[in-house]
């Protein structure tokens, strides 16, 4: 009788360290524990590479302003560890380059997963979706190669942890398009008034990733603008104002704490003066941009207290969805030359294809904080559609992560029109934008165990 109640009680204490994450002894259960841990990698290319985000550069890239960083900040409960990266980039890589990575990042460092978030700068360099892996450019092996000894720096710097976050508020940029009273868009880059005349999200969010004594590890910043700062004369490589906004962050609290932009749904938003020309200072109004995004994390930053997870728990889930070509695949082919030229209509071939593949990712931190991830340029009604539907009090999107096919216009923008809602660079079928959304939200109710 005394072998059952022993066996019972063992059994006992296995299931309750199932179900806390955390791992079973002799004496009894280790509970689940949230640890972090972060690392920084430069990724800035040698100078000849093409920049990516502007079809009318006068060459490739002459030199660099400002480095191009991987922040890489590594998430543990005792049962799995994802990494989200955070980069200086236009684009994740492509998604052969993305699985290398997270196959290479699992057998050498158990990482489980990996959430990519590019910054989408339009000083980085040009990626593609490369089909074959021995095509793959010199800087971008480095680059991944420097991402992944990134990961292990990290995963091997992990400590107990505490979270906290709170919200700011910042006017940096504009809804370029404006609906005229027939229905029609007019597409405004430019908006040197400051007068809002469109759907904007003026929230600064700031997650705090603290140890249990210390500094930060990290400050993660997330907000929805393009990075257009500078425009198609400048020929250097430059992470734009959220590279200056991860500086003012790091020179303030100081080693080792990094500071991470996790670029939002700004796929209609601009800053107020976009492609300013390097005759008109753009470099001074980079920093200008950045140090006040900087200096408004940085006072969120401050107000937050960290705690200890109740709840410590990791959730991650990815999954590919399909979608139909908005365009007719065969009038692309002709079409292709016409629109980018001959030189840059190679480039576009992943326009023609008749079905899309777009992995939505989703990252959950102690049942309390989600990030949901688009693999392109959501319009910011997706973002602000996310959080209001969430059920959690922190819910954040992200673009350009872990691929790009492209914007993502709401249904309503589609029907209106303007770049980003009608043109050729909107691939997916109108709607793929809330029906990602909806997935996200489906992701977020599943790891909360909320869909048996």
């Amino acid at each position: 009788m005394k072998r059952c109640r022993s066996s019972a009680l063992l059994l006992g204490l296995l299931w309750m360290a199932i179900m806390t994450g955390g791992s079973s002894t002799v004496e009894g259960v280790v509970a689940a524990r949230f640890q972090a841990g972060a690392a920084r990698v430069d990724l800035t290319p040698p100078a000849g590479v093409e920049l990516w985000g502007y079809t009318n550069r006068s060459g490739p890239a002459v030199g660099t302003l400002d480095p191009l960083y991987a922040r890489i900040l590594v998430v543990e409960d005792g049962t799995r560890a994802i990494a989200l990266i955070a980069l200086d980039l236009g684009r994740p890589f492509g998604k052969r380059q993305v699985d290398l990575l997270r196959e290479q990042a699992r057998r050498a460092h158990g990482v489980e997963d990996l959430m990519l978030v590019a910054s989408h700068t339009h000083s980085g360099p040009v990626i593609d979706d490369l089909e074959e892996a021995e095509v793959v450019p010199p800087w971008e092996r480095e680059a991944l190669r420097r991402i992944l000894e990134g990961i292990g720096q990290a995963k091997a710097g992990l400590v107990p942890a505490r979270v906290g976050s709170g919200m700011g508020q910042a006017i940096l940029g504009h809804n370029r398009r404006v609906a005229r009273p027939d229905g029609s868009v007019e597409m405004l880059w430019r908006n040197s008034t400051g007068l809002q005349s469109g759907l904007i999200d003026p929230l600064v969010s700031v997650l705090r990733i603290d140890p249990l004594e210390g500094p930060p590890l990290a400050i993660l910043v997330h907000y929805a603008c393009h990075p257009v700062i500078f425009g198609p004369d400048h020929l250097q490589y430059s992470a734009d104002f959220p590279g200056a906004m991860s500086e003012t962050i790091e020179k303030a609290y100081g080693s080792p704490t990094l500071g991470f932009f996790l670029q939002g749904a700004p796929g209609d938003i601009n800053p107020l003066l976009d492609k300013t020309t390097l005759a008109e200072n753009a470099v001074a109004l980079k920093l200008e941009v950045g140090r006040a995004l900087g200096r408004e994390a940085l006072r969120v930053a401050r107000s937050i207290v960290t705690e200890i997870p109740a709840t410590p728990q990791i959730g991650f889930l990815r999954e590919e969805m399909r979608f139909r070509n908005r365009w007719d695949v065969e009038k692309l082919q002709a079409q292709l030359p016409l629109a980018f030229g001959p030189r840059l209509a190679a480039r576009y071939r992943r326009y023609l294809t008749e079905w899309i593949t777009a992995p939505v990712t989703t990252l959950l931190l102690n049942r309390q904080i989600a990030i949901v991830g688009l693999p392109g340029e959501p319009f910011v009604g997706l973002q602000l559609l996310l959080k209001q539907r969430s059920p959690l009090p922190v819910t954040l999107m992200t673009g350009y992560t872990n691929g790009y096919v492209g914007y993502f216009p709401t249904l309503r923008d589609a029907v209106a029109g303007g770049y980003g809602a009608n043109t050729i660079v909107t691939r997916v079928e109108v709607g793929a934008g809330e029906r990602m959304v909806d997935r996200g939200l489906i992701h977020i109710h599943r790891l909360l165990g909320n869909l048996p």
